[in-house]
Protein backbone atom coordinates (compact mmCIF):
# COMPACT_ATOMS: atom_id res chain seq x y z
CA UNK A 1 0.00 0.00 0.00
CA UNK A 2 1.43 3.45 -0.48
CA UNK A 3 2.98 5.31 2.27
CA UNK A 4 1.54 8.43 3.38
CA UNK A 5 4.63 10.09 1.60
CA UNK A 6 3.97 8.75 -1.17
CA UNK A 7 0.23 10.02 -1.16
CA UNK A 8 1.44 13.64 -0.67
CA UNK A 9 3.78 13.62 -3.61
CA UNK A 10 1.48 12.63 -6.01
CA UNK A 11 -0.78 15.53 -4.19
CA UNK A 12 1.88 17.71 -5.13
CA UNK A 13 2.87 16.69 -8.32
CA UNK A 14 -1.27 17.09 -9.78
CA UNK A 15 -1.41 20.56 -7.74
CA UNK A 16 2.00 21.75 -9.58
CA UNK A 17 2.40 20.16 -12.92
CA UNK A 18 3.02 23.70 -14.56
CA UNK A 19 6.57 22.88 -12.55
CA UNK A 20 7.16 19.78 -14.85
CA UNK A 21 5.99 21.37 -18.03
CA UNK A 22 8.19 23.99 -17.54
CA UNK A 23 11.26 21.57 -17.13
CA UNK A 24 10.23 19.79 -20.30
CA UNK A 25 9.27 23.62 -22.60
CA UNK A 26 12.49 24.22 -23.80
CA UNK A 27 13.48 22.82 -27.08
CA UNK A 28 9.90 21.00 -27.20
CA UNK A 29 9.02 23.08 -30.26
CA UNK A 30 8.17 20.73 -33.08
CA UNK A 31 5.98 22.87 -35.55
CA UNK A 32 7.07 24.17 -38.93
CA UNK A 33 10.25 25.89 -39.35
CA UNK A 34 10.26 27.49 -42.84
CA UNK A 35 10.56 30.71 -43.54
CA UNK A 36 7.68 32.52 -45.99
CA UNK A 37 7.44 36.10 -47.50
CA UNK A 38 7.53 39.13 -46.33
CA UNK A 39 6.85 41.80 -45.16
CA UNK A 40 5.07 40.20 -42.21
CA UNK A 41 2.23 41.28 -40.06
CA UNK A 42 1.46 39.67 -36.65
CA UNK A 43 -2.11 39.34 -34.69
CA UNK A 44 -3.46 37.37 -31.82
CA UNK A 45 -6.64 36.92 -29.93
CA UNK A 46 -7.36 35.25 -27.15
CA UNK A 47 -4.22 32.85 -25.96
CA UNK A 48 -2.25 34.54 -29.59
CA UNK A 49 -2.30 38.30 -27.66
CA UNK A 50 0.65 37.28 -25.30
CA UNK A 51 2.79 35.41 -27.82
CA UNK A 52 2.04 38.31 -30.76
CA UNK A 53 3.41 40.61 -27.92
CA UNK A 54 6.40 39.16 -27.40
CA UNK A 55 7.03 38.96 -31.09
CA UNK A 56 7.37 43.12 -31.32
CA UNK A 57 11.16 42.93 -31.22
CA UNK A 58 10.36 40.62 -34.50
CA UNK A 59 7.68 42.32 -36.64
CA UNK A 60 5.00 44.87 -36.01
CA UNK A 61 1.11 44.13 -34.74
CA UNK A 62 -0.79 45.00 -37.68
CA UNK A 63 -2.73 43.43 -40.34
CA UNK A 64 -0.48 43.47 -44.01
CA UNK A 65 -1.91 44.15 -47.37
CA UNK A 66 0.58 42.15 -48.89
CA UNK A 67 3.20 39.14 -48.61
CA UNK A 68 2.67 37.11 -45.13
CA UNK A 69 -0.24 37.68 -42.10
CA UNK A 70 0.05 35.84 -38.86
CA UNK A 71 -2.48 35.00 -37.29
CA UNK A 72 -2.59 33.74 -33.30
CA UNK A 73 -5.38 32.56 -31.70
CA UNK A 74 -7.28 30.53 -29.61
CA UNK A 75 -11.23 28.97 -29.79
CA UNK A 76 -12.47 31.69 -27.45
CA UNK A 77 -11.65 34.02 -30.08
CA UNK A 78 -12.19 32.34 -33.08
CA UNK A 79 -14.64 34.92 -35.01
CA UNK A 80 -12.03 37.93 -34.59
CA UNK A 81 -9.03 35.15 -35.85
CA UNK A 82 -11.27 34.62 -39.07
CA UNK A 83 -11.96 38.00 -39.53
CA UNK A 84 -8.68 39.45 -39.06
CA UNK A 85 -7.55 36.37 -41.90
CA UNK A 86 -10.05 37.18 -43.96
CA UNK A 87 -9.22 40.62 -44.30
CA UNK A 88 -5.75 40.33 -44.97
CA UNK A 89 -6.88 37.57 -48.16
CA UNK A 90 -9.06 39.82 -49.54
CA UNK A 91 -6.34 42.55 -49.40
CA UNK A 92 -4.05 40.60 -50.76
CA UNK A 93 -1.47 38.68 -47.95
CA UNK A 94 -0.94 35.11 -47.86
CA UNK A 95 -2.53 34.23 -43.91
CA UNK A 96 -0.48 31.39 -41.71
CA UNK A 97 -2.60 30.76 -38.55
CA UNK A 98 -1.88 28.97 -35.59
CA UNK A 99 -3.78 28.08 -32.90
CA UNK A 100 -4.26 25.88 -29.31
CA UNK A 101 -5.86 22.57 -29.22
CA UNK A 102 -8.87 22.07 -27.59
CA UNK A 103 -10.44 18.59 -27.42
CA UNK A 104 -13.51 17.75 -29.45
CA UNK A 105 -12.81 21.07 -32.05
CA UNK A 106 -12.58 21.16 -35.32
CA UNK A 107 -8.67 23.24 -36.46
CA UNK A 108 -8.58 22.21 -40.43
CA UNK A 109 -7.99 25.74 -40.80
CA UNK A 110 -5.13 26.17 -38.63
CA UNK A 111 -1.56 25.61 -40.48
CA UNK A 112 -0.16 24.94 -36.69
CA UNK A 113 -1.32 23.73 -33.44
CA UNK A 114 -0.16 24.68 -29.63
CA UNK A 115 -0.46 22.23 -26.89
CA UNK A 116 -3.07 23.71 -24.43
CA UNK A 117 -1.85 25.69 -21.30
CA UNK A 118 0.36 28.30 -20.30
CA UNK A 119 3.23 26.76 -22.59
CA UNK A 120 1.29 27.88 -25.31
CA UNK A 121 2.66 31.28 -25.36
CA UNK A 122 6.60 29.67 -26.39
CA UNK A 123 4.87 27.46 -29.13
CA UNK A 124 3.42 30.09 -30.34
CA UNK A 125 5.50 32.43 -30.56
CA UNK A 126 8.57 30.61 -31.65
CA UNK A 127 5.71 28.97 -34.85
CA UNK A 128 5.48 33.14 -35.79
CA UNK A 129 9.53 33.62 -35.28
CA UNK A 130 10.37 30.81 -38.19
CA UNK A 131 7.75 32.06 -40.26
CA UNK A 132 8.56 34.98 -40.25
CA UNK A 133 12.56 34.33 -40.82
CA UNK A 134 13.72 34.56 -37.39
CA UNK A 135 15.30 31.11 -36.86
CA UNK A 136 18.46 32.61 -35.70
CA UNK A 137 16.73 34.31 -33.09
CA UNK A 138 14.30 31.41 -32.06
CA UNK A 139 17.46 29.37 -31.39
CA UNK A 140 19.04 31.98 -29.43
CA UNK A 141 16.01 32.12 -27.45
CA UNK A 142 16.04 27.99 -26.57
CA UNK A 143 19.14 28.55 -25.59
CA UNK A 144 18.25 30.94 -22.63
CA UNK A 145 15.44 28.85 -21.74
CA UNK A 146 17.26 25.75 -21.61
CA UNK A 147 19.74 27.79 -18.69
CA UNK A 148 17.20 29.07 -16.94
CA UNK A 149 15.45 25.35 -16.90
CA UNK A 150 18.41 24.34 -14.63
CA UNK A 151 18.42 27.23 -12.51
CA UNK A 152 14.95 27.46 -12.34
CA UNK A 153 14.38 23.94 -11.30
CA UNK A 154 12.75 22.67 -8.31
CA UNK A 155 15.92 20.68 -7.29
CA UNK A 156 18.16 24.23 -6.68
CA UNK A 157 16.24 24.70 -3.79
CA UNK A 158 16.84 28.22 -2.16
CA UNK A 159 19.47 28.69 -4.75
CA UNK A 160 17.10 29.51 -7.24
CA UNK A 161 16.48 33.26 -8.79
CA UNK A 162 12.55 32.39 -9.76
CA UNK A 163 11.99 30.56 -5.79
CA UNK A 164 13.78 33.83 -4.34
CA UNK A 165 11.37 36.11 -6.64
CA UNK A 166 8.57 34.43 -5.71
CA UNK A 167 9.14 34.71 -2.10
CA UNK A 168 9.92 38.15 -2.18
CA UNK A 169 6.30 38.58 -4.29
CA UNK A 170 4.62 36.68 -1.51
CA UNK A 171 2.31 38.52 0.43
CA UNK A 172 2.67 41.53 -1.21
CA UNK A 173 1.35 43.41 -4.09
CA UNK A 174 3.58 43.48 -7.59
CA UNK A 175 4.21 47.37 -9.33
CA UNK A 176 5.02 46.38 -12.87
CA UNK A 177 7.27 48.36 -14.67
CA UNK A 178 9.26 48.44 -18.14
CA UNK A 179 10.71 50.53 -20.37
CA UNK A 180 8.47 51.82 -22.97
CA UNK A 181 9.67 49.80 -25.44
CA UNK A 182 9.60 46.63 -23.70
CA UNK A 183 6.34 47.31 -22.57
CA UNK A 184 4.83 43.54 -23.64
CA UNK A 185 6.60 42.55 -20.37
CA UNK A 186 4.18 44.54 -18.16
CA UNK A 187 1.33 42.66 -20.19
CA UNK A 188 3.43 39.09 -19.87
CA UNK A 189 3.87 39.44 -16.31
CA UNK A 190 0.41 40.40 -15.38
CA UNK A 191 -0.95 37.65 -16.69
CA UNK A 192 1.62 34.94 -15.83
CA UNK A 193 1.05 36.12 -11.83
CA UNK A 194 -2.63 36.01 -12.28
CA UNK A 195 -3.27 33.06 -14.67
CA UNK A 196 -0.43 30.73 -12.19
CA UNK A 197 0.32 32.62 -9.14
CA UNK A 198 -3.10 33.72 -8.80
CA UNK A 199 -2.36 36.95 -7.15
CA UNK A 200 -3.77 40.77 -8.48
CA UNK A 201 -0.46 42.44 -9.76
CA UNK A 202 -0.47 46.59 -10.74
CA UNK A 203 0.68 47.35 -14.45
CA UNK A 204 2.22 51.31 -14.30
CA UNK A 205 2.60 51.64 -18.12
CA UNK A 206 2.40 54.89 -19.57
CA UNK A 207 3.95 58.04 -18.52
CA UNK A 208 5.19 56.25 -14.82
CA UNK A 209 6.75 59.29 -13.26
CA UNK A 210 3.17 61.14 -13.31
CA UNK A 211 1.35 57.88 -11.81
CA UNK A 212 4.27 57.06 -9.46
CA UNK A 213 5.08 61.13 -7.99
CA UNK A 214 1.52 61.21 -7.25
CA UNK A 215 0.12 57.72 -6.18
CA UNK A 216 0.57 57.45 -2.54
CA UNK A 217 1.32 61.17 -1.47
CA UNK A 218 -2.77 61.36 -0.53
CA UNK A 219 -2.68 57.50 1.10
CA UNK A 220 1.00 57.01 2.16
CA UNK A 221 0.02 53.57 3.65
CA UNK A 222 -0.83 52.10 0.45
CA UNK A 223 2.81 52.45 -0.18
CA UNK A 224 2.58 49.38 2.70
CA UNK A 225 3.13 46.04 1.16
CA UNK A 226 4.02 46.71 -2.11
CA UNK A 227 7.05 45.84 -4.42
CA UNK A 228 8.23 46.84 -7.62
CA UNK A 229 9.41 44.94 -10.29
CA UNK A 230 11.10 46.95 -12.80
CA UNK A 231 11.13 44.48 -16.02
CA UNK A 232 13.78 44.56 -18.68
CA UNK A 233 15.99 47.23 -19.13
CA UNK A 234 16.70 50.28 -16.70
CA UNK A 235 16.42 53.39 -18.78
CA UNK A 236 16.87 56.61 -17.37
CA UNK A 237 13.21 57.00 -16.53
CA UNK A 238 12.72 53.92 -14.71
CA UNK A 239 16.40 54.70 -12.80
CA UNK A 240 14.00 57.83 -11.52
CA UNK A 241 10.86 55.75 -10.78
CA UNK A 242 13.12 53.56 -8.61
CA UNK A 243 14.59 56.58 -7.08
CA UNK A 244 10.89 57.88 -6.28
CA UNK A 245 9.52 54.84 -5.32
CA UNK A 246 12.69 53.99 -2.57
CA UNK A 247 10.57 55.87 -0.03
CA UNK A 248 6.91 55.26 -1.06
CA UNK A 249 7.01 51.14 -1.02
CA UNK A 250 8.45 48.56 0.55
CA UNK A 251 10.94 46.93 -2.08
CA UNK A 252 12.39 47.60 -5.42
CA UNK A 253 13.35 44.71 -7.57
CA UNK A 254 15.22 44.78 -11.18
CA UNK A 255 14.32 41.82 -13.06
CA UNK A 256 16.66 42.43 -16.17
CA UNK A 257 16.56 40.18 -19.50
CA UNK A 258 18.44 36.67 -18.73
CA UNK A 259 22.11 36.34 -19.69
CA UNK A 260 22.67 40.06 -20.84
CA UNK A 261 20.07 39.06 -23.75
CA UNK A 262 17.86 41.10 -25.22
CA UNK A 263 15.25 41.82 -28.43
CA UNK A 264 12.64 38.81 -28.63
CA UNK A 265 15.51 35.65 -27.27
CA UNK A 266 15.57 38.27 -23.88
CA UNK A 267 11.81 39.06 -24.20
CA UNK A 268 10.48 35.39 -24.66
CA UNK A 269 13.19 34.35 -21.90
CA UNK A 270 12.05 36.73 -19.57
CA UNK A 271 8.20 35.35 -20.06
CA UNK A 272 9.75 31.90 -19.18
CA UNK A 273 11.24 33.07 -16.02
CA UNK A 274 7.86 34.62 -15.24
CA UNK A 275 6.20 31.62 -15.80
CA UNK A 276 8.53 30.18 -12.86
CA UNK A 277 7.90 32.82 -10.61
CA UNK A 278 4.24 32.79 -11.08
CA UNK A 279 4.57 28.28 -10.38
CA UNK A 280 6.83 29.20 -7.43
CA UNK A 281 3.87 31.65 -5.78
CA UNK A 282 1.07 29.50 -6.41
CA UNK A 283 3.51 27.01 -4.27
CA UNK A 284 4.17 29.46 -1.72
CA UNK A 285 0.50 30.29 -1.11
CA UNK A 286 -0.67 26.57 -1.39
CA UNK A 287 -3.15 27.13 -3.96
CA UNK A 288 -2.83 25.19 -8.05
CA UNK A 289 -0.77 26.50 -10.60
CA UNK A 290 -3.60 25.32 -13.19
CA UNK A 291 -5.91 27.31 -14.76
CA UNK A 292 -8.37 28.15 -11.99
CA UNK A 293 -11.88 26.94 -12.06
CA UNK A 294 -13.74 30.25 -13.60
CA UNK A 295 -11.66 30.79 -16.28
CA UNK A 296 -11.92 27.48 -17.34
CA UNK A 297 -15.83 28.11 -17.43
CA UNK A 298 -15.29 31.38 -19.29
CA UNK A 299 -13.48 29.89 -21.67
CA UNK A 300 -15.51 27.13 -22.72
CA UNK A 301 -18.37 29.20 -22.34
CA UNK A 302 -16.81 31.49 -25.42
CA UNK A 303 -15.42 28.65 -27.29
CA UNK A 304 -18.99 27.07 -27.10
CA UNK A 305 -20.66 30.64 -29.12
CA UNK A 306 -17.80 30.51 -31.70
CA UNK A 307 -18.80 26.70 -32.36
CA UNK A 308 -22.61 28.03 -32.63
CA UNK A 309 -21.93 30.96 -34.97
CA UNK A 310 -20.10 28.38 -37.18
CA UNK A 311 -16.73 29.40 -36.78
CA UNK A 312 -13.98 27.33 -35.63
CA UNK A 313 -10.72 27.06 -34.11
Amino acid sequence: MPSTFAFARLAWQRRFMLMTELLQLPGSYQGPTRAHTGPFGVLGVGAGALPAALLEALTERHLTREGTQIVLESADAAHLARDFAGLSEVSGASVLRGGVQRQGASNRDLDFLAPAGVGATYHLAQFAAYASGHADQAQQAETLLAALAVKCAPEQGDDNPARELAWTIWQRTPLLLSAPEDSALVQVWQHLLARVGKVLSIPIETEPLYILTGAFEAQHEKGDSKVALILGDETPELILAREVLETRIDEIVGVPFPGGSSGYPGTLALWYFGAWVAAYLAERHGVSDGDSPALREVLKELSGEAEESGLEA
